[in-house]
């Protein structure tokens, strides 16, 4: 293999896209670049107390171009002129509407403004009716069309947003086609596919979110579907059948793009997935080892031998897919609808004085007010970590549930909410937030009880992402309540490394995405051991967190059943 084979990965997250150009032979990352989504920066098209989240194709397609042009300006002509192969992650469950050019309506001067016409966020909560009547509905068939995706379907799935899509927008429903996932549409747009009906699904996005499996023969009969809503008739015809691994390419960069980015014109351009699919690629994960993609939420991989899993099937989680992170094994997914978001929305909480006092102070000028808020709002976090990590682990004290966006696995239940408990007056910020983390990793011990519990182990965890990289306090008190190791990957960057590998292994320089992460992988660069005097009383608290969690489910009961 030449020294000069160069990949492209490019991330999609929730807030921006990062793209990394990665020595195919090294794994050396030699340039990236980051795009923050202008128009979901400003909010726009988002209702957060209706639980509403789209974001513009535009953010998506600025940022590709942006991103890719500028790394591509970092390394120079000769090795833009050695790029072999780009594949894409991005956030999923993350559908929009698409018109029979496979062009998404918002795209579209009509449409330009219509949120119906986007991209439906993942975390985007708008269809829990609609989650509630699929799983209702699921019931009365004899084929569980459920079963591998852990029993229940989600509000933050592509079925359901569908249907909420659907019923809410008469015009978007005049106008749709079909109905496509972020991961697929940005590979197809790449390629210069023009025809909706040839829009390659990856096995990722159609297992786990979409109901495909391969012990179907496809996706649920439209009748399935029909039988719920007459205006989900038909929709399983324009969706192919067929799905591929994310080592498999979708095709070649098309001359529009190769030109536009100053590429060559044989890049192949591989199958997409979710983030965090990659991301645990990217991360070398291990049979067995819950691989903790931890960011605005979290989601957790576990990947096990097709012969070693056989008929299990695990209740509760985010699905199990064959090949759906490494080709050849069962790809398991679960995860935390809040994660990082849960320690943002307490900071944002804190720093309310901050945007709407300081801001408009009369004491200073406006430019230092702003950088007063600037800098503040920065600290926040770490110095509550700080504080925090001096506090006593005691059996009593504050403690909460984390469900701020609901609860994701295991029993995924988006209608759920937060809560606090053992407050008084001396509850400070700092024992709010030290409780807020601890609740963020008992629900990560919740997850991991229900593989074990369900006939999968656990060996030991790897930590992905922001919040591991950054927050050590966060990642001990992790392996305290784990009451395991939990080792740190070196890279900042796993999903879009990952997705450099699965580009590599695409493109033919490597004959499967294992031999990819041996060669690129990066390794690890901590690893945190639980703490022998903590762990019992954190297993006393976390029998509290479990009757807390209870008790808050038994409050929304009757409104779960409506």
């Amino acid at each position: 293999m030449s020294q000069q084979s160069f990949v492209i990965g490019v991330d999609y997250g929730t807030d921006s896209v990062r793209s990394v150009i990665v020595n195919a032979h090294s794994g050396e990352e030699v340039a990236a670049s980051v795009f923050y989504y202008p128009r979901w920066k400003q909010g726009l098209f988002c209702d957060a107390a209706e639980n509403q989240f789209r974001q513009h194709p535009l953010d998506y397609v600025e940022g590709l171009e942006k991103t890719i042009k500028e790394i591509l300006q970092k390394v120079g002509p000769e090795v833009a002129a050695n790029v072999k192969a780009i594949s894409v992650d991005t956030t999923g469950s993350t559908p929009v509407a698409v018109d029979a050019n496979g062009t998404p309506l918002a795209l579209l001067p009509e449409f330009e403004t219509n949120p119906n016409a986007m991209f439906v966020l993942w975390k985007d909560h708008t269809s829990v009716q609609e989650a509630a009547e699929i799983n209702e509905h699921a019931g009365k068939f004899s084929t569980n069309y459920l079963q591998y995706v852990g029993g229940i379907y989600s509000s933050e799935w592509f079925w359901s947003k569908l249907l909420h899509v659907l019923r809410a927008d008469e015009k978007v429903r005049a106008a749709i086609y079909s109905w496509v996932e972020h991961c697929d549409w940005i590979p197809f747009l790449l390629t210069g596919g023009d025809k909706a009906s040839e829009i390659k699904r990856g096995v990722c996005s159609a297992g786990h979110k979409s109901l495909w499996a391969e012990e179907f023969g496809g996706m649920p009969p439209d009748d399935f579907f029909a039988s719920l809503d007459p205006l989900l008739a038909g929709f399983t015809s324009r969706l192919s059948d067929e799905t591929y691994t994310s080592s498999e390419r979708a095709g070649v960069i098309s001359t529009e793009w190769a030109e536009k980015l100053g590429l060559p014109q044989d890049v192949v351009i591989g199958i997409g997935a979710f983030d965090a699919h990659m991301g645990a690629v990217g991360g070398q994960i291990e049979p067995y080892y819950l691989s903790k993609v931890m960011g605005t939420s979290t989601c957790d991989m576990l990947v096990a031998p097709v012969d070693e899993v056989k008929g299990t099937l695990v209740n509760g989680i985010c699905g199990q897919v064959h090949g759906s992170i490494i080709p050849g094994m069962i790809g398991m997914e679960a995860g935390q609808s809040a994660f990082g978001d849960a320690y943002a929305w307490l900071k944002n909480l804190l720093a309310w004085p901050l945007q709407n006092v300081l801001a408009h102070t009369q004491l200073v000028d406006t430019e230092t007010a702003q950088k007063l808020i600037a800098e503040t709002e920065g600290k926040i976090l770490a110095e509550l970590s700080r504080l925090a990590n001096e506090l006593p682990v005691e059996e009593g004290g504050e403690f909460a549930i984390e469900w701020l966006n609901g609860r994701r696995t295991p029993d995924a239940n988006q209608l759920l909410k937060g809560a606090f408990f053992g407050l008084d007056l001396g509850s400070d910020a700092v024992k709010i937030f030290r409780a807020l983390v601890e609740s963020t990793c008992f629900g990560a011990k919740k997850i991991v009880d229900r593989f074990i519990e369900q006939g999968i182990p656990v060996k030991g965890l790897i930590g992905l992402g922001g919040v591991a990289k950054k927050s050590p306090f966060i990642m001990q008190m992790m392996a305290d309540v784990m009451n395991m190791p939990i080792k740190i990957h070196k890279s900042e960057q796993t999903c879009a490394i990952g997705a450099a590998m699965f580009a590599a292994t695409a493109a033919g320089i490597y004959p499967k995405v294992e031999d990819a992460m041996d060669a690129m992988g990066q390794g690890f660069d901590a690893e945190y051991h639980p703490n022998p005097e903590r762990v019992g009383i954190y297993e006393k608290r976390y029998q509290q967190y479990s009757e807390a969690g209870a008790f808050v489910e038994n409050l929304y009961a009757a409104e779960l059943t409506t």
